[in-house]
This record gives C-alpha cells, sequence and structure tokens, in this order.
C-alpha cells in the first residue's frame, strides 16, 4: 500500500466556559501548527467569543476552521460548568460525524454523553481533561488507596499514599465526588478507560515522575503549554474572547511601575466570592503597601446581585479612590487579558485560584504565586505549586467549595497581607522561588519546540493516528 499523503483531520470539541474551551481552542491550534486539519466544533454563540482567536493562524495558511452547529446550548451562567446540559447537541454531532468522520475527535471530559456515539461508529476518540498529571495521581491514589469514612474528620491531615513526594491533604480540600462517590457515577473515569488515549496540557519537566505515571496506565500525550501557542499581542489580547476592559489603560498603569514590582491578583472565570471576602481582600492588599492589579470580574454568589449592583459596592468605602490617588492599586471589572498582564515586566507575583490554565501561565511567565484553591482540583494544583515545584506561598484557603457554595470561612485580611509580604518583599526565600519558576518557564519554552517533550508527543500521536487510518484500509 502506498503510504498516506493526506493530512490527519482532528475534531475538537470544548466544553462551554472559559477554562475548558480556552486551552482546547489551544490545543488545535498546537496540532494545526503540526499539519493536522483542525475542526473545532461549537455553538454559534460560542464561537463568536473564539473565533478572533484563529483568525491570524487562518491568515498564516495553517489548516484550522470551526464547525458551528445549528443548535445551542442555553446561555447559563458559567459558574454551573459542569452541570450545563449540552446534550442537545446529541444529533448535531451524530449527523457531522456520519456525513465526514475525522481520524479522531478530542472531547472534554464533561461531555458525558458524546463518548458513546463516537465510539458507536470507531471514530478514535481523545480525551481532554484540562488538567496536568500531578493531580490526576492525587485523585486515583485517594480514590484507590484512602479510607475516607475513617478519618476523624474533615480537617484531619492524611498521606496520600504512592507519590514519589510526602503530599499531605484534608477531607475539607477534596472535590465533592471524592468525599461522597456514591453520588457521583464514575461514568466519565469508565468512558476514559475506553477511549485511544488522553491529550494532557502540560510538559513533561513540570511534573516528571507523574507524566510517567499517567502514561504507564493509559496511551497519553502531553502536549503543553498550550497557551505558548498564543505569540503576538494581539493573540494575547484575543485569547478566549475580547476583553471587556481597556487593556490599553491596564497597560498603560503598568508601563508607569517599576520592573517587578507589582502583584497580579485574579480568581478565574468561575470563582464567586462572598462580598465579606472582597472586602478582606481589600484590606489585606492595601495593608501590605505593595502595587496590584485585581481583576475583580463576576465573584458574587448571586449573578442577578452582581449585574444589578456592581462588585465596586461590596468594596471597602473609599477603597479604589485610595488605591487611584496613591497609585498603589487598579482594579478592573470583566475579561482581562491575562497572558499580557502576566508577561508584562512589571508583575512580581500572582494571586492565583490554583485553577490549571491559570497555574500554567504563571509558570510559563515565570512568575511565583500566592495560592487560593477554591474547587475543582484547585487544592491538589496547590500542593504542586508549593510543596513540589515550590514557586509559591499558601494563603490559607482550607475548605473545597461548589462554584456557588455558602462559605463556612473566610480568609482574613491578616493572612492575605501576610501572603502578599512573603512572596513581594525581598528575601532569600522570595528569590529562591523566582529563581526556580525563571528555570521551569524556560523549560516551557524548550518543550514546545522542535526537539521538545511536547513537540515530540504532538507529533507522535499525528503518528499514531496515521498508522491507524493506514491499518483501517489494510
Amino acid at each position: 500500500m502506498a503510504p498516506e499523503t493526506n493530512s490527519i483531520e482532528m475534531f475538537f470539541f470544548p466544553f462551554v466556559g472559559g477554562g475548558h474551551q480556552i486551552p482546547m481552542i489551544d490545543a488545535a491550534r498546537v496540532f494545526a501548527s503540526h499539519g493536522a486539519t483542525s475542526t473545532i466544533l461549537a455553538t454559534p454563540f460560542h464561537a463568536i467569543h473564539f473565533q478572533n482567536s484563529i483568525k491570524h493562524d487562518q491568515q498564516s495558511g495553517l489548516p484550522i476552521t470551526i464547525h458551528t452547529f445549528s443548535a445551542e446550548i442555553p446561555d447559563t451562567d458559567m459558574s454551573a460548568g459542569p452541570f450545563t446540559d449540552s446534550s442537545v447537541l446529541l444529533e448535531p454531532l451524530r449527523q457531522l460525524l456520519l456525513r465526514h468522520p475525522p481520524d479522531c475527535i478530542v472531547i472534554d471530559m464533561f461531555h458525558r454523553w458524546a463518548p458513546e456515539i463516537v465510539d458507536q461508529l470507531g471514530i478514535a476518540r481523545l480525551v481532554f481533561t484540562g488538567h496536568g498529571c500531578f493531580p490526576r495521581c492525587v485523585t486515583e491514589n485517594i480514590k484507590n488507596h484512602v479510607a475516607l469514612e475513617s478519618l476523624s474528620s474533615d480537617s484531619e491531615p492524611f498521606v496520600v499514599p504512592n507519590l514519589p513526594d510526602r503530599i499531605e491533604m484534608t477531607r475539607s480540600q477534596l472535590p465533592v465526588f471524592l468525599r461522597n462517590p456514591s453520588l457521583f457515577p464514575d461514568r466519565m473515569r469508565q468512558l476514559e478507560e475506553k477511549s485511544f488515549g488522553a491529550v494532557v496540557n502540560s510538559f513533561y519537566d513540570l511534573e516528571p515522575a507523574y507524566a510517567d505515571h499517567v502514561k504507564k496506565g493509559k496511551k497519553a500525550w502531553i502536549v503543553g503549554p498550550v497557551s505558548l501557542c498564543n505569540r503576538t499581542t494581539e493573540d494575547k489580547t484575543h485569547r478566549g474572547k475580547p476583553p471587556t476592559i481597556d487593556e490599553q489603560k491596564c497597560l498603560n498603569w503598568l508601563n508607569s511601575k517599576k520592573p517587578n514590582s507589582v502583584l497580579y491578583v485574579s480568581f478565574g472565570s468561575l470563582a464567586r466570592l462572598p462580598p465579606a471576602q472582597l472586602k478582606e481582600i481589600a484590606y489585606g492588599l492595601e495593608a501590605s503597601e505593595q502595587s496590584f492589579i485585581w481583576v475583580v470580574g463576576n465573584i458574587l454568589n448571586n449573578l442577578s446581585e452582581n449585574k444589578e449592583n456592581g462588585s465596586g459596592n461590596f468594596l471597602p468605602e473609599g477603597f479604589e479612590q485610595r488605591m487611584r490617588e496613591t497609585g498603589k492599586g487598579l482594579v478592573l471589572r470583566g475579561w482581562a487579558p491575562q497572558l499580557l498582564i502576566l508577561e508584562h515586566v512589571a508583575i512580581k507575583g500572582f494571586m492565583t485560584h490554583c485553577g490549571w490554565n491559570s497555574t500554567l501561565e504563571g509558570v510559563c511567565a515565570g512568575v511565583p504565586m500566592i495560592t487560593w484553591p477554591l474547587s475543582a482540583e484547585q487544592f491538589s494544583n496547590e500542593k504542586l505549586i508549593t510543596e513540589v515545584l515550590k514557586i509559591g506561598v499558601q494563603v490559607g484557603s482550607r475548605e473545597w467549595l461548589m462554584w456557588n457554595s455558602e462559605w463556612k470561612e473566610l480568609v482574613g485580611r491578616e493572612k492575605v497581607e501576610l501572603a502578599v509580604r512573603k512572596l513581594m518583599v525581598e528575601s532569600v526565600e522570595a528569590e529562591e522561588m523566582r529563581r526556580r519558576v525563571k528555570d521551569i518557564a524556560g523549560k516551557a519554552r524548550r518543550a514546545v519546540e522542535k526537539g521538545g517533550t511536547s513537540y515530540a508527543d504532538a507529533e507522535a500521536l499525528i503518528q499514531e493516528l496515521k498508522a491507524r487510518r493506514l491499518a483501517s484500509k489494510d
């Protein structure tokens, strides 16, 4: 048989919401840069948010496009995240795959209904989980080896077994599906076990022992950090969706600051912090006497309250005016160009919720972190940042929260101030964290270049898909 000359066709089916959608769009762009024909599947509403992200690639001649379904997912509060029902796309997806079967389809793990359709049609199905190897290992080992019901309380620490590093956690830091497995059938894990493999947004040198473990258990291709495909200012500005703030105002403010002098504060697109916690953050930042840029976004428990009142009403009286007058702080609301901010020479630290995308973006920018995990796998990510990589300090968050659940305990202003000073004020410990993260940032960039581990894994997946195509024609 003659060798196959046509490029591999890959479909990418992201879930709604920035934390899942953005990295899969980047992944599609990565594989297009390796010569695969990449098609992103989306509804018209969600395609609008990222069409500018691929425009430059298309103009450069890369084989990447968008297929829009005629159906539409209801536009809900994105704090619903994984509970958003996308099954209205079931029949449109089936018809598309029947008409035009690709060599593979990369599916977000939250499209729980989609794998059965893909598997019935014999198309190679790849899982995109949106997190790294370390949290995956932590979750698996707790599920398989820890009797959580034997712990005396939610705050009793236990050691996660069978890891290369000693990692202690408490039950209160674990996702609800680990604490109450009977409430959440293990369907996602079963579907992943039947898949062709997993595409992981990480890089080998970030978590080598954990990457080795993941690859032993199941086929996995570690191809990140995918955010590094955003090379131009325009790419970084429009990544995800157009910014809702004046990015020039933001950059002008940063340009007025000395190098390595500003703390960037952001809790991601899903976080909903109560008004009382907002005030504690504000008081702590002000007391630290460090310059900061704080992207507030929609962070109230009740979204309608947020739209009606604006989060500014819940900051301490006169806080923003004092920050403007002293030049110490800039408070922003809406969607901000995070990559541009993190890479700015003025940024010295990053207070983050430890979402995997933000974690990788902080690492790639060479910026040490203040960790404030809230939900998902973020407490595991905190352990990676502060205890394995040693490139961050903990603020003191102790309880895993559902996106809109009530907070039982606030992180006080004193803890906020202490963490900020520990990271931002010159010390041997702070300088060592900066040195480590700068070193890791260099490894991240080398990983995605030709000859790097992530570059090689992307190429290896394409070659494996080509071999699968040839075998199916024999």
